[in-house]
């Protein structure tokens, strides 16, 4: 998993960090003065950012939050989260309600044209999961079944576009979709595949299938038009030494992401 995310890495930094060369307010002079980062994370998405049993917000994504916050501002507690899913973290990034989102978001083509991408710092593959018993082998065995998608998520653009048959039952919640799966509402429910063993960690009732379907890059987003100019810089180049020494790696292991 490391070498695929150093390689993805190596091929995505010139790209990422060419964008958007205007010059209005600088974000990271905001982030500055007001002495507080302010960050989209998801809390329903094991192991990256979720609640824990004290409601007390967890997980991979948070925990890049708090070195970025450290980083800029001396302090990793200098971090406001604030929730978002896939279908809201783009507008909510746009409105400035947002400086940053960490949110399991996949780098893509269409993305790139509303934000701007920081260089990886984790690399996932679309998987499906399915009840236990269950016929279901491939994704083209998806077509005329009922199958569970995230509104907004890669995976749901990958079954309108690879399975045009499938009837699509959406869901914001990642805990809302899991829960309609094992009730029978759906055969099959896509998603990236760290997300997905989550899930079904400890459930005998569910099986995730081996293929993987896609490679998708996670990143942090930012607005575009040239204001996060500097603090994405600033950003790459501290995910880039999170990564070099070792850093990156271990909170992998903290959070058992493979």
């Amino acid at each position: 998993m490391f070498k695929k995310l150093i390689c993805t890495l190596l091929l995505l930094t010139l790209f990422v960090c060419g964008c958007g060369k205007n010059n209005p307010k600088d974000d990271l002079e905001t982030i500055t003065k007001r002495g507080k980062l302010i960050v989209g994370v998801r809390n329903d998405t094991k192991p990256f950012g979720y609640k824990d049993i004290n409601g007390t917000l967890q997980g991979y994504d948070i925990d890049l939050a708090k070195y970025i916050a450290k980083d800029i501002l001396g302090d990793e507690e200098a971090v406001e989260f604030i929730p978002v899913n896939a279908s809201n973290r783009i507008s909510k990034l746009n409105a400035r309600e947002v400086d940053i989102v960490i949110a399991t978001m996949s780098i893509t083509d269409q993305r790139q044209l509303v934000v701007d991408f920081s260089v990886p710092y984790h690399v996932a593959g679309q998987a499906i999961l399915v009840k236990k018993g269950s016929d279901i082998t491939s994704l083209r065995q998806l077509n005329n079944r009922k199958v569970i998608i995230i509104y907004g998520s890669t995976g749901e653009m990958s079954i309108r576009r690879n399975v045009p048959d499938a009837s699509i039952i959406g869901f914001r919640s990642y805990l809302d979709a899991f829960k309609a799966l094992k009730a029978g509402e759906a055969d099959a429910m896509i998603a990236d595949d760290t997300i997905l063993l989550n899930l079904a960690l400890n459930d005998d009732s569910v099986k995730i299938l081996p293929k993987r379907y896609s490679r998708e890059p996670y990143a942090i987003a930012f607005r575009r038009g040239g204001g996060a100019d500097s603090l994405r810089e600033r950003v790459n180049f501290l995910i880039n030494n999170l990564l070099v020494t070792g850093k990156l790696e271990k909170m992998q292991k903290k959070w058992e992401i493979k």
